[in-house]
C-alpha cells in the first residue's frame, strides 16, 4: 500500500500550521505564479492547444479502457528488446523486486532519476535497510534528500525552500554524502548549481546501477521516455551497467506515433518550455551502447481498484505535469506537505485516497482540501475534471465507503464533522419534502434577522471561524415572487 508520511495529521490541523509560516507562502507564491505564468504564455503559442488537450484525454481513457491488452503488448516488446519484466501489486513487492535485483549485482549504492513512483513506494527506505546507499540525482530530489526533509511538490520538489535555505542545507550535509560543498558557497543559483553538479558527477561516473521512472511507455515497441531539464536522467539512464525503471501501469501509451501529443502538451504544462531539455528513450538493451541489463517494474499498488472506478479512474489519466497545483489557492497557502502523501495538490487529494483505499483521517480528509474553483480542471493537459472527481469522493467519506483494499471491500470510516454534516443533510431532507414546513420556517427566519448572531453554535462555528454569515432578507423569495409574479410557489 502507499505510505502516508509517517506522522501527519489530517489536511485541516496539517493546513492549518502551514498557513501560519509567512516564509513558506512566500515561497510558494512566488514560484507557483512565476510557473503559471509562463505555462500560460507556452500554451497560448499553440493555436491547437484544446485539439491536442481533447487528444490525449481520448489516447489516455483508450488506454485505460484496454489495459491488460496493451501492458501485455508492452511486456513482450521490452521482453523481446532485450529487457526484462516484474509484475508488482503492491509497494512492499516492488520494493522487494528491487533491492533483491541491486543485491543481485553486489553493489551497496545506486543513482537515482526522479520517481515518483518509488516515492510512492517508499524505495529509498527500503533500500537503506538492505544496507544499499540510494543518490537522487534531480537537483530538487537532492535538496530533499540532504535536508531530510519530504518532496512538496510534483515538479518542484523543493518548492518551499528558499536559495538561502539550500545554501544552508549543502554546506551542512553535502559532505556527509560524498564531496562536500565548496568553501564560501553563496545563495547565487548558478553557484549552487555548480555545487550540486560538482557533487554529482562522482556518483554518476562510479555508479554501477541505477534505478528510474518513466514519463511514457509505449506498448507498441517496448520503449520507456523520461522528459526533465537538467542532464541527470540522461547520465542516470546510460552510464551504469544495470538499469532498473519502477513504472506504474497507467504510464502506458499504444504506440509511438501518440507520443507526438505528450511531447507537446507535458513540457509546456510542466516546465512552460517548447520541449524539453533532455528527452530520453531506451528501448531493451544494445550491445556496447548503454546499460547492459534492463529490468522494467511495473507497479500496480491501487492502480486496478482505481480503475474500477467509473468517475474516479479519470485520475489516472494524469501525466505529472503539476499544472494544477501552481493554479491552485490551496495549494499555494497550504503547500505539499499539507496532504500526508507524495502526491499533493489538487492531483493528490483525489488519486491518494483511491490507490491507498485506507479509512485512515488523511484520506478522508484529502477530497475536501479544495474549493471546487475549478482552475485545475482548465489547466489539465489531459482534461481530468478534478473537482467532478473530488464531489464524487465526498460523497464516499460522508457515506462511510465503499472502497476497496487489497480487492476487499471496505468502508471510510467519516472524518471528523462527517457525522454531524449528515444530519444537517437529513434534516434538511425532510425539510424539503414538507413545504408547510420550509414556508413556516423562512417567514419565521425572515422576521427575526434582527437577531441573527454573528457565528454560529457547535459544529457550524467551524465554517463561521473563517466566513461571514450572510445578511436574511426582508422576504423569502417565495413571498417575493407571489408578490412579483402574482402566483404562489
Amino acid at each position: 500500500m502507499t505510505a502516508t508520511h509517517l506522522g501527519m495529521p489530517a489536511f485541516p490541523a496539517a493546513a492549518r500550521e502551514a498557513v501560519r509560516d509567512d516564509v513558506l507562502r512566500a515561497n510558494l507564491r512566488r514560484a507557483t505564479h512565476t510557473i503559471r505564468d509562463k505555462r500560460a504564455r507556452a500554451v497560448a503559442e499553440l493555436a491547437d492547444w484544446d485539439r491536442l488537450r481533447a487528444a490525449g484525454k481520448a489516447v489516455k481513457d483508450h488506454t485505460l479502457r484496454h489495459l491488460d491488452h496493451y501492458l501485455l503488448q508492452l511486456e513482450e516488446a521490452v521482453t523481446a528488446a532485450g529487457g526484462t519484466v516484474h509484475w508488482a501489486a503492491d509497494a512492499d513487492e516492488a520494493n522487494r523486486i528491487v533491492t533483491d535485483l541491486v543485491l543481485a549485482t553486489g553493489e551497496r549504492e545506486l543513482v537515482k532519476v526522479k520517481s515518483m513512483a518509488t516515492q510512492e513506494t517508499g524505495l529509498n527506505e527500503a533500500l537503506e535497510a538492505a544496507g544499499i546507499a540510494a543518490y537522487e540525482t534531480d537537483l530538487a530530489e537532492l535538496i530533499v534528500q540532504l535536508g531530510h526533509d519530504r518532496p512538496s511538490h510534483i515538479l518542484v520538489p523543493a518548492i518551499h525552500r528558499n536559495r538561502a535555505e539550500i545554501r544552508d542545507v549543502f554546506r551542512a550535509e553535502m559532505g556527509g554524502w560524498g564531496r562536500p560543498a565548496p568553501d564560501g558557497l553563496g545563495d547565487d543559483p548558478r553557484e549552487l548549481a555548480e555545487a550540486a553538479r560538482l557533487h554529482l558527477r562522482e556518483k554518476f561516473l562510479r555508479a554501477k546501477v541505477a534505478v528510474s521512472g518513466a514519463n511514457f511507455m509505449v506498448a507498441e515497441t517496448g520503449t520507456l521516455v523520461v522528459f526533465e531539464s537538467e542532464g541527470n536522467g540522461r547520465m542516470c539512464l546510460t552510464l551504469p551497467e544495470t538499469l532498473i525503471s519502477v513504472v506504474g501501469i497507467e504510464k502506458v501509451v499504444p504506440t509511438f506515433r501518440d507520443l507526438e501529443i505528450f511531447l507537446q502538451t507535458l513540457p509546456r504544462s510542466s516546465t512552460a518550455e517548447r520541449m524539453n531539455p533532455y528527452t530520453t528513450m531506451w528501448t531493451g538493451t544494445t550491445d556496447g551502447d548503454g546499460p547492459a541489463a534492463f529490468h522494467l517494474v511495473l507497479l500496480d499498488n491501487g492502480r486496478t481498484d482505481t480503475l474500477a472506478d467509473e468517475v474516479g479512474r479519470q485520475a489516472l489519466r494524469c501525466i505529472r505535469c503539476s499544472a494544477c497545483l501552481n493554479v491552485c489557492p490551496v495549494y499555494e497557502r497550504a503547500g505539499g506537505h499539507a496532504y500526508g502523501s507524495v502526491y499533493p495538490g489538487p492531483i493528490g487529494a483525489i488519486l491518494s485516497p483511491q490507490l491507498r483505499g485506507t479509512d485512515s483521517e488523511i484520506d478522508a480528509s484529502l477530497p475536501y482540501a479544495s474549493t471546487l474553483c475549478g482552475a485545475c480542471y482548465d489547466v489539465c493537459p489531459v482534461a481530468i475534471d478534478i473537482p467532478e472527481v473530488l464531489v464524487h469522493l465526498r460523497e464516499r467519506v460522508a457515506q462511510g465507503g465503499p472502497v476497496t483494499r487489497d480487492g476487499i471491500r471496505v468502508r471510510l470510516r467519516p472524518a471528523h464533522g462527517r457525522t454531524a454534516e449528515r444530519a444537517a443533510m437529513r434534516a434538511a431532507r425532510l425539510l424539503l419534502d414538507h413545504p408547510g414546513a420550509l414556508r413556516a420556517g423562512e417567514r419565521l427566519l425572515a422576521r427575526a434577522r434582527r437577531m441573527r448572531p454573528r457565528r454560529l453554535p457547535g459544529p457550524g462555528r467551524a465554517w463561521t471561524d473563517t466566513r461571514e454569515l450572510p445578511e436574511l432578507p426582508a422576504e423569502s423569495f417565495r413571498d417575493w415572487w407571489t408578490r412579483e409574479r402574482g402566483t404562489p410557489q
